[in-house]
């Protein structure tokens, strides 16, 4: 059965909610169905997805009620023949979904929860869509705790390109870009430099994991709004020797294959695909027990979960893995069988598409 969805997007930068989305679109036109994203001009996700050969559509969202906004997502459901509308962020969820519900073609609304945060308003899930989808059952509970019907709401986790991910593919070149020895233990932290995202529980981790192991070193990929905070951290605390600010790079899975454990002590994280990276390229990981975390990492069996805003926990973490070569190197290959098993975009793009072809058919069936 061939369907065609409209994906809405108003958010104009990138991240994992914009790369989950053009993933999904992706995965959704190989297995035959129609799909246009509309997002703003100027977004990331526009040119991404225009290279990767999605049909898209641009429209000026400005504002949640747009009206300009709505007419034009109303002439597209009738001149395109939308049969499902899948919504992302806030503001596009209210304006998708008052057009759809005007629409005498009325389509299938999805909405999906990218995120951890709590909800301002409930109006986009309870009334607007027929189906809310989660990237994690954290999210999921949550939301029914909001009184979000429980049968409305379904988990589908976020999957990775473990083809690109792959610690057979890819070099280990980053201990000889920084001119460090090959024994040299090397722990990585790949995130936005956001307050919430843990970096300045590292470095107060440091000290105590360099006491232990005085060798030991630390790498930053990523950039963002703490980076000055976070460099002024490391200077004051005597620490410049010790860590490498890589800034943002395109070379994820080498850095990954290079490092010997990754560790986020995250604050707030609805899964953490971070996470499922570094687990893909067969690390063993190091997380806080916040969020969705607790359902990628199984507490020493893959890493270990640690208790949210402790430097010395995340240390003794870090050091117990340093430490154990062999524990490590098989929570790594542990964490590739789950990644494999749970977490690819094969099986993401799947049960996505499962869930669309359900609701298109309970809606042929049942018209509203």
């Amino acid at each position: 059965m061939i369907f065609t969805i409209l994906h809405t997007e108003s958010s104009t930068g990138w991240g994992g909610q914009e790369n989950r989305t053009l993933q999904e679109c992706i995965g959704l036109k190989k297995r035959g169905a129609r799909v246009i994203i509309l997002c703003q001009p100027d977004s990331r996700l526009n040119k991404r997805a225009s290279a990767e050969g999605i049909e898209v559509r641009t429209c000026r969202m400005k504002k949640s009620y747009d009206i300009l906004a709505i007419s034009h997502i109303l002439k597209l459901i009738r001149s395109e023949n939308i049969d499902i509308i899948s919504t992302h962020s806030g503001r596009d969820s209210l304006l998708a979904g008052i057009a759809g519900k005007l629409s005498r073609k009325k389509p299938i609304i999805v909405r999906t929860r990218h995120l951890a945060l709590p909800i301002t308003s409930k109006f986009t899930y309870s009334l607007l869509a027929h189906k809310v989808v989660t990237v994690s059952e954290y999210v999921k509970q949550y939301l029914i705790e909001k009184n979000i019907a429980s049968g409305k709401v379904t988990a589908i986790p976020t999957g990775i390109d473990t083809d690109k991910f792959n610690p057979e593919k890819v070099n280990d070149h980053l201990r000889q870009e920084l001119g460090l020895q090959k024994d040299i233990p090397l722990i990585g932290t790949i995130a936005i430099l956001r307050k919430k995202k843990g970096h300045h529980i590292i470095l107060d981790a440091m000290p105590l994991v360099l006491k232990e192991i005085p060798d030991a070193v630390f790498v930053f990929a990523g950039d963002g709004p703490q980076r000055d905070n976070i460099l002024n951290k490391i200077k004051a605390s005597g620490l410049s020797e010790k860590v490498f600010m890589l800034g943002l790079r395109k070379d994820i899975p080498e850095i990954l294959k290079s490092i010997d454990v990754f560790a986020l002590p995250t604050l707030q994280e609805a899964l953490g695909t971070s996470f499922i990276e570094a687990m893909a390229m067969g690390k063993p990981v190091i997380g806080a027990d916040v969020g969705g975390v607790g359902e990628v990492i199984k507490n020493a069996v893959n890493g270990y979960l640690v208790k949210p805003d402790n430097p010395h926990a995340l240390a003794e973490a870090i050091i117990k893995m340093l430490k154990d070569k062999v524990a490590a190197r098989l929570m790594g290959m542990e964490g590739r069988k789950i990644v494999e098993k749970d977490y690819t975009v094969e099986k993401m793009c799947e049960r996505m598409y499962a869930l669309y072809l359900s609701l298109t058919k309970e809606n042929t069936q049942c018209p509203q």
